[in-house]
């Protein structure tokens, strides 16, 4: 797929972005069939594209052979219903070999996280995501956070640069935000897609459109999709009443257990897949699980969540 039909798929989802987990069994290798049904089950409540292999996927813990596996797997679920966009990482040269091996797996797509380490200047950061580019045909979504942070300059000349169709932002300074769209709106490409990618996205995301940031990752569609779903569609129809309840009733209360824990932003994740759907295992470390009565909180929110709609009439 070439990277304007990604752009134009993305751009309009009609969908939650479903970053799904990534299963493993009892002994602790990767367990595709598991996998297969959790991005299924994803794809079958309505999620617009599937970010295999990224953050909530333990993209750090992966092999590159277990990565490969899992791409094609999502790829041959999705039988090309929603694109299929692949984390890539690490330093320069390992980002482009996980890379060709989403574009060997089928994918339609990469989000490339930030490098490792390193603290680099803005004119190695443009490097290092311009090699990830030419690499492969796949067209490349940046990620801003940690040890990624651009100027507005930055992000201008990496709009411009072939294959690279979009930013997303998990660093939360909305005034560089702003100061970001501005610079690409007007000397940039006019298709270039940008994305809330803070851990629970649902609860910025209200601030982040109002800057010109329409596109969020949910976490909580893993495990949660009828949540995800009605909040989406809240924010979509205008419904600010009904984005409000979610938030004050479901989405503050889970960000603050998510705060109890470090990690918690994939191992409660996961905790939560456990709890109404296949059993995807536990993370790999260095992540930990979940405390057991931070899970039951969990269960009692995803309760709490589900009487709003019920209230509600959904």
């Amino acid at each position: 797929m070439t990277s304007a039909p990604l752009a134009a798929r993305l751009g309009r989802p009609g969908g939650p972005l479903f970053f799904p987990v990534t299963a493993f069994g009892p002994d602790g290798t990767v367990d595709l069939d598991t996998y297969r049904s959790h991005v299924r089950r994803g794809i079958d409540a309505g999620a617009a594209a599937v970010f295999a292999c990224c953050g909530t996927g333990e993209f750090h813990a992966l092999t590159p052979e277990e990565f490969e596996a899992c791409v094609r797997a999502a790829v041959e679920v999705t039988e090309g219903r929603v694109p299929v966009v692949a984390g890539t990482g690490y330093g320069t040269a390992l980002a482009v070999r996980y890379a060709r091996l989403a574009e060997a797996a089928g994918a339609d797509g990469l989000l490339a996280m930030p490098p490792y380490l390193v603290v680099a200047g803005q004119e190695g950061l443009l490097r290092h995501y311009r090699e990830i580019a030419a690499a492969t045909a796949l067209p490349v979504i940046v990620y801003q956070r940690d040890n990624a942070v651009f100027t507005p300059e930055t992000v201008l000349a990496l709009a411009r640069t072939e294959g690279i169709v979009g930013l997303k932002d998990g660093l939360g300074d909305l005034g560089l935000m702003q100061r970001i769209v501005s610079a690409v709106r007007t000397g940039g490409p006019d298709a270039f897609l940008y994305f809330n990618g803070l851990p629970t996205a649902e609860l910025t995301q209200p601030a982040y459109r109002a800057v010109g940031v329409p596109l969020y990752s949910s976490a909580v569609f893993c495990f949660a999709p009828d949540i995800a779903l009605a909040f989406y569609d809240a924010l979509e129809s205008g419904d600010r009443a009904g984005a409000d309840r979610l938030l004050d009733g479901f989405y503050r209360p889970f960000v603050e257990l998510r705060a109890q824990g470090r990690g918690y932003a994939v191992s409660l994740v996961k905790a939560g897949v456990r709890l109404g759907g296949p059993d995807v295992g536990k993370v790999r470390p260095p992540l930990h699980e979940p405390a057991e009565d931070h899970v039951k909180q969990l269960a009692h929110l995803v309760e709490r969540g589900r009487a709003l709609l019920a209230e509600a009439g959904r």
